[in-house]
């Protein structure tokens, strides 16, 4: 054990101990957000620790966790080797797996197709995941009481729009972007969750061919087989 790494020192440790600083320690649950960085350390062959961090306030809310990520989300990711020798702590699935793509030079292209990448990845991040989330609220979670069907009705819409657009890029195409990328990574688990939040049919799934062929693809994949269980969801 290395205990001059800043990582043993650092907060998060009093709640979730390192049994090896020296390497990346990643904080998480296999959600769909959570499972991206999962899935892209083990596409990449990145030596990690992974800890398990619920989404209850107990562990999330915990003076550990927020001493890492004051958003109090999963995932968060510590490296203790970043630039320049220097411990690197970070929150937000899109900021990490940039980080992860930069940092081993895999995952993302160089030049013009390094922002088609980008642009791919943003959409997930700020479209296709709050909007399908929130569906899923609505559908599955506590707003399903809620009588009114205007708000089910509005991410409805938009869910199947987005899923259109994907549909359409995907028709001459095996990966987003071109290439598989983090695009990919950060894409895929979110339509996966399609089925855990019972909303498939909702979204004109059944009409969609290209779409459930690539997340088919995405799902043969041995490193996001294994990356999906990372870290596992029963402690």
């Amino acid at each position: 054990m290395n205990i001059q790494s800043p990582v043993f020192s650092h907060p998060i440790l009093q709640r979730w101990p390192a049994t090896r600083p020296h390497v990346m320690q990643l904080y998480s649950f296999p959600t769909a957000n959570g499972v991206k960085v999962s899935i892209a350390l083990e596409e990449l062959g990145l030596d990690y620790e992974a800890h398990r961090v619920t989404l209850s306030d107990a562990d999330v809310k915990s003076p550990a966790f927020l001493s890492l990520n004051p958003n109090n989300k999963i995932p968060a990711l510590i490296d203790p080797n970043g630039p320049n020798g220097e411990m690197v702590e970070l929150f937000e699935s899109g900021t990490i797996l940039i980080y992860l793509a930069e940092k081993t030079g895999k995952l993302m292209p160089e030049g013009a197709a390094r922002y088609d990448v980008l642009k791919w990845l943003m959409f997930q991040l700020g479209g296709l995941g709050p909007m399908l989330g929130q569906l899923g609220y609505f559908v599955k979670f506590a707003g399903k009481e809620i009588e009114d069907p205007r708000p089910r009705k509005r991410f409805q819409t938009e869910a199947k729009r987005l899923l259109a657009v994907l549909e359409g890029k995907l028709a001459d195409r095996e990966w987003i972007a071109g290439e598989y990328s983090i695009a990919d990574i950060a894409i895929a688990p979110w339509l996966r969750q399609l089925e855990a939040y019972g909303i498939k049919d909702l979204v004109g799934w059944g009409n969609l061919t290209h779409v459930p062929a690539y997340l088919e693809r995405f799902l043969a994949r041995p490193a996001v087989q294994r990356g999906l269980n990372i870290p596992a969801r029963d402690g």
